[in-house]
């Protein structure tokens, strides 16, 4: 192995070389520097999606007479079902998640109370305006 000296462009650079005999071809090829990926952009929670006002109460197939509705702001997929008939709820607490578009929606009790019906099961595909829930 012989090495040299090689100046390219003002540049200097050290080479090895090796003389080959019989025929075959050692390769050394160094190493290409390693690149990290870029970090992750944080990842930001779903804003609750907007509620049935508090006022409105109606009466509800399934449910009992009074209660709030809690429909489906979009068209989606029920990922979860996270409230069960008779939990009590506090406003901003979440019923079901919702995916639309591929985020996921968290869809909130719109008032205190006591779940009165969960119309929706998870995996189920849901419309603009279905109901999903009520609230007593």
């Amino acid at each position: 192995m012989k090495k040299f000296l090689i100046k390219v462009n003002g540049n200097q650079y050290e080479v090895e070389v090796e003389e080959i005999r019989d025929g075959s071809l050692p390769v050394y090829v160094p190493a290409a520097p390693a690149v990290s990926a870029p970090a992750a952009a944080p990842v930001q929670a779903a804003a609750p999606a907007p509620a049935a006002p508090v006022n409105e109460k109606k009466a509800v197939t399934g449910g009992t007479v009074g209660a709030v509705k809690v429909n489906a702001p979009m068209p989606g997929t029920i990922l979860k079902v996270v409230a069960s008939v008779g939990d009590k709820v506090k406003r901003g607490q979440v019923l079901v998640v919702l995916e639309a578009m591929k985020m996921e929606n968290e869809i909130v009790a719109p008032s205190d109370g006591e779940v009165a019906s969960i119309n929706v099961d998870r995996g189920a595909s849901v419309n603009a305006g279905d109901l999903l829930a009520s609230i007593n």
